[in-house]
């Protein structure tokens, strides 16, 4: 196995610490249909998507993360292409119904104004994790 040991990485006009693209990185990431059967249409170390009900889903990693410690960020379409107010969707981690692990997260779609996880199937989810 190789080492390689270095302070900055530069293409010529930008610059970044290695440190700072190592923890600034997405640790994984995920694009997936969350309507009729999920499927995953882009990803990084996402190993599969459980569809846990009704606007109900978990992320499962392919390489487990340091621990658990992380940020979820994220987003999703309208409730079924809907653009009324009403049907407006953002996700929101379902912490602490469902504790993160170093493995998965499980995420729900919610309306906004309401606590109410798992609103709606979404066409669009997007999931990124930062650690």
């Amino acid at each position: 196995m190789s080492t390689l040991n270095t302070v900055n990485i530069t293409n010529g006009t930008d610059s970044i610490t290695v440190e700072g693209a190592v923890k600034g990185s997405a640790k994984a990431w995920v694009n997936f249909n969350g309507t009729g059967v999920v499927a995953i249409r882009a990803s990084y170390n996402v190993s599969s998507i459980t569809d846990n009900g009704t606007g109900d889903y978990t992320v499962n990693f392919t390489t487990a993360l340091a621990d658990a410690n992380y940020a979820i960020n994220g987003s999703c379409s309208n409730l079924s292409g809907d653009n009324s107010v009403s049907a407006r969707q953002f996700l929101c981690p379902q912490d602490p119904v469902t504790a993160r692990t170093t493995s998965a997260c499980r995420v729900a779609t919610c309306y906004p104004g309401t606590s109410s996880a798992g609103s709606g199937d979404a066409a669009n989810v997007d999931v990124a994790i930062f650690r």
